[in-house]
């Protein structure tokens, strides 16, 4: 993954979205330390500072986890989630050791201000922050209060440059909150605008997707890693996976030539993760991907996928009514086995799922259901991943001498 977060991002979006209409900066004696959605990041908004190690992330990583206990490893790959804006009290949820937690609507408080504080409180040891994570799609599915830039709903039928000018300004927003992974770019597509996930496609078809799926890839990995969903692709699985498993008859041949093709693109553009959607492809493996071995080994060995794989929310599955799907434990150590780096679990969710989640993952490696090596590899990807950001590291100033843009 390669990543500059300084002046040379920054001034990267600001000039497209000269061409956008967005309002600017004014000044700086007009700018606060906590900009609002109307004004773009300027220029000199990011300061960098490089801590990383010098052997190189995965190095770094692999000794790390090589250090660290199976239990110590099991927290590591799960991502962890509570309601609240109180910094305190998620600070004390996140001294378990979890590796991530993923920032829902209830976690967003009403300031920029706040939100960074929060955020901040979330880092229990600043020389390897956990993934914090946030689902900011921009339009239908928006978190952040500060994301006014055109989204899926009008980008599907602009330019392609437009979609790098949103993303641009959107990984920028996400990345001064103190995210740091954004799950953000839908790489399913569909015509049919009856259909569940239309709204949030970035494409009516497999090449403009690709298109924009790629530029929108490019455009936030300046700024967060960014997430490629819902693997293998919801356009051709009808039905909403929050409630059920939506399945298609849809062959490996067929796929290949058409909903492979976005997540190719966003893979081949640097994509940081990569979630798997509870989708299930009835001619490739009856299972849903976010627990099929076939599809994991399809994103690697095929598209040459090297990044973490996460899961979708495993409460979706709990959803589902499908009593195979009951457990949440279980669901997670599947999930795990099947090849996902993390899992997450929001619905259905609370203060003790993800430690139960991290137990029974440990005790799965204990009893020998899930290997010690398969444990071993998803920690060191989702270590890797958080040893890369926490080298890679941006303070956002104001600027005091910018020009203003146009």
């Amino acid at each position: 993954m390669s990543r500059h977060r300084g002046w040379a991002a920054g001034a990267l979006a600001v000039a497209a979205l000269s061409t956008l209409c967005i309002p600017s900066v004014a000044s700086a004696s007009t700018a606060t330390a906590n900009t609002a959605s109307s004004v773009a990041p300027s220029a000199a908004d990011a300061v960098v500072s490089s801590t990383a190690d010098p052997t190189g992330p995965a190095e770094h990583a692999t000794a790390l986890v090589g250090e660290m206990t199976v239990a110590a490893q099991a927290a590591t790959v799960v991502m962890g989630h509570v309601a609240g804006t109180d910094p305190a009290a998620l600070r004390a949820y996140m001294e378990s050791g979890l590796g991530g937690f993923i920032l829902m609507g209830a976690n967003i408080p009403e300031s920029e201000s706040e939100l960074q504080a929060l955020t901040s409180a979330l880092t229990v040891d600043p020389a390897l922050p956990p993934l914090i994570a946030v689902d900011q799609e921009g339009g239908l599915v928006s978190r952040l209060h500060d994301d006014g830039y055109p989204s899926s709903t009008s980008l599907k039928g602009l330019p392609v440059a437009d979609t790098s000018s949103a993303f641009l300004a959107r990984g920028s927003v996400v990345a001064r909150a103190g995210i740091t992974v954004n799950f953000g770019t839908v790489a399913d597509f569909t015509g049919d605008p009856g259909t569940f996930i239309y709204g949030r496609a970035l494409g009516t078809d497999a090449a403009s997707a690709a298109e924009r799926v790629s530029a929108a890839t490019t455009a936030q990995e300046r700024f967060v890693a960014s997430t490629l969903k819902h693997f293998p692709g919801h356009g051709a699985a009808p039905g909403d996976s929050h409630h059920a498993i939506p399945s298609t008859a849809m062959g490996l041949e067929e796929w290949r030539a058409t909903e492979a093709v976005p997540f190719a693109a966003g893979i081949d553009a640097g994509a940081s993760l990569l979630m798997y959607g509870h989708l299930a492809y009835t001619a490739v493996d009856p299972l849903p991907a976010s627990l099929s071995p076939t599809w994991h080994e399809i994103a690697r060995d095929e598209l040459g996928f090297e990044g973490v794989a996460v899961t979708d929310d495993l409460g979706m599955l709990l959803s589902s009514g499908d009593p195979a799907y009951a457990d949440p434990v279980a669901n997670g150590v599947a999930a795990i086995a099947a090849g996902n780096d993390l899992v997450l679990m929001i619905a259905g969710s609370d203060a003790r799922t993800a430690g139960d989640m991290a137990v029974g993952i440990a005790s799965a490696v204990e009893a020998g259901t899930l290997s010690a090596e398969r444990l071993e590899e998803a920690a060191t990807r989702v270590m890797t991943l958080r040893v890369q950001l926490a080298g890679d590291t941006a303070d956002w100033q104001v600027c005091a001498d910018c020009e203003p843009v146009d």
